[in-house]
């Protein structure tokens, strides 16, 4: 992909291209609301030359104000919820594709990319698929020879959601997120269901299945978060080789970026970028949202209008910093997509809530609460 330096733009044609009507110079643009629908400079058009940048939706969020947001400023989507498992086949054999059907007709109709999250996940998958033929959970059993029968049982249904599924997107979805947070935090392989049943076969017959049945040009992807931090990292590492050694079709890794300010550190975001790219595989920042507060999220801001103005620059500054290294990995890696659009929907509200007695507000991107820009987007679009 072209490279193209990032640099201050100072002279009046360039600075008239970035303000709205009415603003004559940056720092006013920082200290007067503009709404994200009044900036000159799209998040899209701005890294055109390196990946597209998206945003997580829920049908909800494609109308009104957001959805105008959504036009102007990514090209591309991914279903936060509705395309998830226990949404898409809640009961066996029975398939409901109208609320993912919004998503894909919106994309449709708007020149989008599409990604698709999330074919296998452990979460957000109904008890269904691990009962055997009596009703009786799975991972109880004990006799080898039901297990046996449980895990063919198992990976039958896996084919079948998943065929179904991508034989209906193949012609709309590009990128696939084939299954979802198959580490677990202390750097073992999860043990899911899925795991406990099938060993990690779950992950092999998930890909080889969308592989038969995806579009020409889609790319699978192995989907995770803290990929860059050990033991982790190493561990998603070690699986991801072994299996494109063995031949299983994956084309790349996500990478969440469920991220803090200042967590992880650059270097280990860029090395992780680095490592998965030598196995010749793409990359994508498929859930970014970057939240104020450390771990766990306390204390938190009790309102949106209780966070100081030094605190969104402080993200201000590392939101330029990670766009530097994206960008200077531009030709590492194909997608960014934000897990939201502003900051009056995100699930980190829900957890600053959980960690504080049930009152805290996060704001993780771009554009505040009413949709206007925030420091940060002035300092990535440069």
């Amino acid at each position: 992909m072209l490279k193209v330096l990032r640099k201050p733009l100072v002279s009046g044609i360039a600075l008239a291209l970035l303000l709205p009507t009415g603003l004559s110079s940056v720092s006013a643009a920082e200290q007067q609301p503009v709404s994200a629908l009044d900036v000159k400079v799209e998040l899209d058009q701005r890294y055109e030359k390196y990946f597209n940048i998206g945003a997580a939706v829920e049908p909800s969020m494609l109308e009104g104000v957001n959805g105008e947001v959504l036009k102007k400023h990514y090209n591309s989507i991914v279903a936060e919820n509705v395309m998830k498992p226990i949404n898409i086949q809640p009961e066996e054999g029975k398939f409901n594709f109208e609320e993912a059907d919004k998503i894909v007709k919106f994309a449709k109709e708007n020149n989008m990319e599409l990604r698709f999250h999330t074919l296998i996940w452990h979460s957000q998958v109904p008890d269904w698929f691990f009962l055997d033929k009596e009703g009786n959970p799975m991972v109880e059993e004990t006799d080898p020879k039901q297990r046996e029968k449980n895990k063919k049982l198992l990976l039958k249904r896996l084919e079948t959601h998943v065929k179904t599924v991508v034989k209906r997107y193949k012609n709309d979805v590009t990128s696939w997120d084939v299954v979802n947070e198959v580490v677990d935090d202390s750097g073992e392989l999860r043990n899911s269901p899925w795991y406990q049943i099938t060993g990690t076969d779950y992950i092999k017959v998930a890909f080889e299945t969308a592989d038969r049945f995806a579009g020409k040009d889609a790319k699978l992807y192995i989907n995770d978060y803290n990929t860059e931090v050990e033991p982790k990292r190493t561990t998603l590492y070690n699986l991801v080789k072994q299996m494109v050694e063995e031949g299983v079709p994956i084309d790349g890794v996500g990478h969440q970026a469920h991220i803090q300010i200042g967590w992880p550190s650059l270097k280990e975001i860029e090395d992780s970028i680095n490592m998965f790219a030598d196995l010749g595989l793409d990359n994508q920042i498929t859930e970014l949202d970057m939240s104020l507060y450390g771990w766990p999220p306390r204390p938190a801001f009790p309102t949106y209008d209780a966070i100081p103005a030094s605190e969104f620059d402080r993200q201000a500054e590392h939101y330029d910093q990670l766009f530097q290294l994206y960008e200077s990995l531009g030709d590492k890696i194909s997608s960014v997509t934000f897990w939201g659009v502003a900051d009056n929907h995100t699930w980190l509200d829900d957890r600053a809530e959980q960690y504080n007695d049930g009152v805290g507000k996060d704001a993780p991107f771009v554009f505040d609460v009413d949709y206007n820009v925030k420091q940060a987007y002035w300092k990535i679009i440069d």
